[in-house]
């Protein structure tokens, strides 16, 4: 079955390939079809969710899954939350270069942001949520929602060079490590995404008889 992925990031498709291993799907980012991104106007992960897996469904003329994730600090009231990817702004010469040199001057930016709105903070607990919505045609009356969340803490300051977005500052208590310190086998074991995934599996192979 072939699912268009609402989403341009690289990084989350060979995650989200990595975590459906298995099934008989395969998976294209929607800009391969020529789709451009949906607007994401609501305050939740599934609201956004749902309206970007509509959006792609309904011009790939294909199911759609969509991935609406970020960050939620506890001590901020859940932000950045569904603002997560675009939490600071950044100028327009950020904007020059291709997109995935675009989104690390944008992570950079969100980072120091987050470091600077926790300054003094002793209150750093916080998790990556993970919100994925499937949907069979763009009118589906039964969308399929999976969620998963990942806790830790905010360091003060970045560690480790792999992941993207706030990898380097969520440090898992029980590994020892930030996010950005884990091999991919190991975050593909624990994350967030992969809880969601391992949720959205179940609920594929009972409402859709995939797997």
């Amino acid at each position: 079955m072939r699912i268009v992925l609402a989403s341009n990031n690289a990084k989350k498709l060979a995650e989200l390939q990595a975590l459906f291993a298995g099934l008989p799907v395969v998976l294209l980012t929607q800009g391969t079809l020529g789709i451009p991104e949906a607007d994401e106007p609501y305050e939740t992960f599934f609201e956004n969710g749902l309206a970007k897996a509509r959006h792609a469904a309904r011009l790939a003329g294909l199911p759609a899954l969509a991935d609406d994730s970020g960050l939620c600090v506890d001590a901020l009231g859940g932000a950045p939350g569904v603002a997560s990817a675009h939490y600071a702004s950044v100028t327009d010469a950020a904007g020059q270069g291709d997109r995935e040199a675009r989104r690390r001057v944008q992570d950079a930016a969100n980072n120091a942001l987050l470091l600077q709105r926790l300054h003094g903070c002793s209150e750093r607990a916080a998790a990556f949520v993970c919100t994925l919505v499937m949907v069979r045609h763009a009118a589906d009356p039964e969308p399929l929602l999976a969620c998963g969340r990942w806790r830790g803490e905010i360091l003060h300051a970045p560690r480790g060079q792999g992941g993207f977005g706030y990898d380097p500052l969520l440090l898992i208590p029980a590994l020892g490590r930030t996010v950005a310190e884990l091999d991919p086998a190991t975050k593909n074991r624990c994350s967030h995404r992969a809880l969601a995934s391992t949720d959205l599996r179940e609920r594929l192979q009972q409402a859709w008889q995939l797997g």
